[in-house]
């Protein structure tokens, strides 16, 4: 079982990174994609939020005497594999029973940003890599361990800082693997390697790009490299302050939103729910020590995720944001042995009870036959496992 899941996972990503490639090959030179929008932020205007990939691009751009969005295309085809890449080193040694292979497979997961071509390649695949790099850390390593949170956690606020929502996650799993059962100095010792990344999102909050900055960076993609600063680039200027972001969502919230993306939030994260529910750390960790398993815990650090609800109006990339650090927490503490799992429990689960022929039926229809679509208003998307070849063979026809 193990072999044939490891195949099966390398096959799985090595499709989603061809579509991914197709994809971006195709969208990287279209003058509104939303993804290029967002790598054209820098710094040649001054110092603003989700500029230092931009600013690199620019750079390597002029050095190479390369088109812009041709460098981009390589940079985000090259993050891509390098995710994928992890992804595979992290999981390709499990044993899933039929829970976890769901949960591994949920569309809201690996499948959701080549099944939505406007969330591929975003910036948060940069914070995908830097937490998985982190999870591979051998947990003997601590002051490495220490290092990278100091570096990189920084690193990763400068590259999209809502990262900040997800940072329970981190110091969760900081907590977990020093065994850090109340406030002691450990545990402020570790509060000081997250302080810098702190004090650069409240600074990035607090001080947003200046009319005259963005006007200097719009003329610098517009006469050096003959590109508009348009959509997330543009939104810099008129959608920066908090208020402000908080104002674009005015409106836009209705009952139907809120029981689908409850439903959405449901369905989607039900295999981990299962697991969650099912599982209970070895130590008592403070935070933690009060629960019978990890649901709740897990509940409480995801919270703060409902501030980018209310923030952004992508809300199919928070749930795909929400999973991805959900599921990679529950596999570091899986993989680490941190956890008691009830297998008996899970055994019994009626997924786990059905046969098999009915179990590939309802992983086929729960794994590619729906996905949540990007914003806030967008229905939910039917079979993106027929629609993703669809679509690639149909741009190719024409």
């Amino acid at each position: 079982m193990k072999s044939d899941f490891k195949k099966s996972l390398f096959i799985y990503l090595l499709v989603l990174f061809s579509f991914s490639i197709f994809y971006l090959y195709i969208k990287h030179s279209v003058g509104n994609d939303s993804t290029i929008s967002e790598w054209f932020i820098n710094y040649t205007g001054g110092f603003t939020k989700r500029g230092i990939i931009g600013q690199i691009s620019i750079f390597f751009s002029r050095l190479f005497d390369i088109g812009l969005r041709d460098f981009i295309f390589g940079f985000q085809v090259t993050a891509i594999f390098v995710y994928f890449l992890l992804t595979y080193s992290l999981l390709k040694n499990l044993r899933p029973n039929r829970i976890l292979l769901l949960a591994i497979f949920s569309p809201i997961f690996l499948l959701y940003p080549v099944a939505e071509i406007e969330v591929l390649a975003r910036k948060e695949v940069f914070i995908f890599i830097i937490l998985i790099t982190y999870i591979l850390i051998p947990i003997n390593k601590k002051f490495e361990k220490d290092c990278f949170t100091l570096v990189f956690l920084f690193i990763g606020i400068l590259i999209w800082e809502p990262l900040i929502f997800f940072m329970p996650f981190w110091f969760a799993i900081d907590l977990i693997q020093n065994k850090v059962e109340k406030i002691n100095f450990i545990f402020l010792k570790k509060i000081f390697f997250y302080l810098p990344s702190l004090l650069m999102a409240f600074y990035i909050a607090f001080n947003p790009i200046t009319a005259d900055q963005h006007q200097e960076m719009a003329d610098v993609l517009k006469y050096e490299f003959n590109e508009r600063c348009y959509m997330s680039c543009e939104l810099l200027l008129h959608k920066a302050g908090l208020y402000q972001q908080f104002q674009a969502q005015f409106g836009k919230y209705s009952a139907e939103v809120l029981i689908r993306y409850f439903l959405i939030y449901l369905i989607g994260f039900g295999p981990l729910i299962i697991l969650l529910k099912n599982s209970k750390l070895k130590d008592k960790i403070i935070f933690f020590k009060n629960f019978n398993n990890i649901f709740f815990p897990f509940l409480i650090i995801i919270s703060p995720v409902t501030v980018l609800h209310s923030m952004g109006y992508d809300w199919g990339r928070w749930v795909n944001i929400a999973y991805v650090f959900s599921f990679m927490s529950y596999i570091f503490l899986y993989k680490n042995n941190f956890l008691i799992v009830n297998e008996k429990n899970i055994k019994n689960n009626f997924i786990s009870k059905i046969k098999k022929g009915y179990f590939i039926f309802l992983f086929i229809i729960f794994c590619f036959g729906w996905n949540p679509k990007t914003v806030i208003t967008g229905d939910v998307a039917s079979f993106p496992g027929y629609r993703i070849p669809y679509k690639a063979m149909k741009i190719l026809i024409n």
